[in-house]
């Protein structure tokens, strides 16, 4: 029994010496800023390179002859995951050893060292004072009256006996510790998100319900979509004098089970819906349809499908027949949502041109488009991280601001009628000398007032 509690105690002495090494190597200031650097490289790859698009377009984007730069191809980012940087195992993992080496550094140096800051601690014999950078020997010079001094400066003050101990701009000290906690905070914000959020997309026409279901993006935790359903009341463009999309803009609610409304907000783009941890985005548009009157007939609604133009301009069409047996027809082509549509013949040939609500004569029909149904393109986005996000860089903004103030220390020793004064600090060396200075000369005026 007792060789088996030795070899345990053996086995646990080895385990910490590891422990304590990986701990030493994981602190390395020099490993932290490689990894920092790799974090930004991967980030600017997942900026620069689109994420989570079809394979197609990857390899119609990055061919292999030629590569882009002579090396990126579709095939290398989709083996090194480039596609969808921010969900990879090993962005995550990047994100996990850099929190765990800002904490290791912040327990074996940093905390260590404010606690060091936080001790009173008196010099017992001059020598130690005549030491420091910045020091003055006093004759006749009360300790009680550097004190008051000290305190009107903003120092804290502590006297023993003889001896005098002061200190400010503790905050200072406290300030790399907020930085890397907060550094911290924003990593698992940037996890939390990887994990359990997700990217969808719907395109949904003017005066429809939809359902989330077209999900782009979602992360390794997301098991299910929540039940969001929505109503898209009214999709509408407002155009420049010159013809140009100005802005678009889409009149949203959400609905519960019930089919009741419970938010509604019109949205453009900069200017989303947010409900309950998702964001909905105005991201693009469409039409998705027109109604439409043949002579004295009910109103029909017809899809139109989108196509691209010789000159790269995005229009949208259908086929119109003329004749029950379909023998007869035309195309028409939409170029945008005010108002204008364009007749071609089955040959290609530009017939005539119309406007929303404007019949028109052709093959003995009387033709009115009455409508043109819109689409609006919704993101809807859900990442928890996000508030983890913002509160650490809130505390990264005060971490810093607190990280300029100066620690500066004053130690004060009388001896046999004489006072030994001297301070030194960790920043502002020129400011602490000017203030130093300052008062000892006030102490010297204090002392000269006391005499007369």
């Amino acid at each position: 029994m007792t060789l088996v509690f030795a070899w345990c105690q053996t086995q646990w002495r080895t385990v910490s010496l590891w422990g304590r090494s990986l701990v030493q190597v994981v602190a390395d200031l020099r490993l932290a800023i490689v990894l920092l650097l790799v974090i930004a490289v991967a980030s600017i790859a997942g900026t620069v390179i689109e994420q989570g698009e079809s394979l197609a377009s990857y390899q119609e984007n990055y061919p292999e002859h030629p590569a882009l730069f002579g090396f990126l191809t579709w095939k290398l980012i989709l083996i090194l995951g480039l596609d969808h940087v921010y969900q990879t195992w090993w962005y995550l993992s990047l994100l996990i050893l850099f929190g765990a080496s800002l904490m290791a550094c912040t327990s074996l140096r940093q905390w260590p060292a404010l606690k060091v800051a936080r001790k009173w601690h008196y010099y017992q014999r001059p020598e130690q004072i005549l030491r420091l950078n910045l020091s003055q020997v006093c004759d006749h010079k009360p300790l009680g009256e550097v004190a008051l001094i000290l305190q009107k400066k903003g120092y804290w003050v502590a006297t023993e006996n003889a001896k005098l101990y002061a200190r400010k701009g503790l905050a200072g000290k406290i300030g790399p510790i907020v930085v890397h906690a907060s550094l911290v905070v924003i990593l698992l914000g940037g996890l939390v998100g990887a994990l359990t959020g997700f990217l969808a997309q719907e395109l949904v026409p003017s005066g429809q319900d939809f359902q989330l279901k077209k999900v782009i993006e979602a992360g390794a935790w997301v098991r299910r979509l929540p039940p969001v359903r929505g109503r898209v009341h009214r999709f509408w463009i407002d155009y420049t004098p010159g013809g140009e999309v100005d802005q678009f803009y889409t009149d949203l609610g959400l609905l519960n089970a019930t089919g009741e409304e419970i938010t509604r907000k019109t949205i453009h783009v900069n200017e989303p819906l947010r409900w309950r941890g998702l964001t909905f985005y105005q991201t693009s548009w469409g039409i998705d349809g027109l109604r439409l009157r043949f002579n004295n007939s009910p109103i029909l609604e017809l899809p139109v499908k989108p196509f691209t133009a010789g000159n790269g301009r995005k229009l949208w069409g259908t086929w119109l027949p003329l004749k029950p047996d379909l023998s007869v027809g035309v195309s028409l082509v939409i170029p945008d949502l005010q108002g204008l549509f364009l007749l071609y013949d089955q040959q290609g040939k530009l017939l005539t041109t119309g406007r929303v609500g404007t019949a028109l004569h052709i093959e003995n029909i009387d033709l009115t488009l009455t409508e043109l149904i819109g689409s609006t393109g919704l993101q809807i986005k859900s990442d928890p991280g996000v508030p983890m996000v913002y509160l650490g860089f809130a505390g990264l903004m005060l971490g810093v601001t607190m990280s300029y103030f100066s620690h500066s220390q004053v130690w004060g020793l009388r001896v046999d009628n004489q006072l030994y004064l001297g301070g030194k600090t960790n920043r502002a060396q020129v400011t602490f000398e000017r203030e130093f200075l300052e008062i000892l000369h006030q102490l010297e005026i204090q002392s000269q007032g006391s005499e007369l």
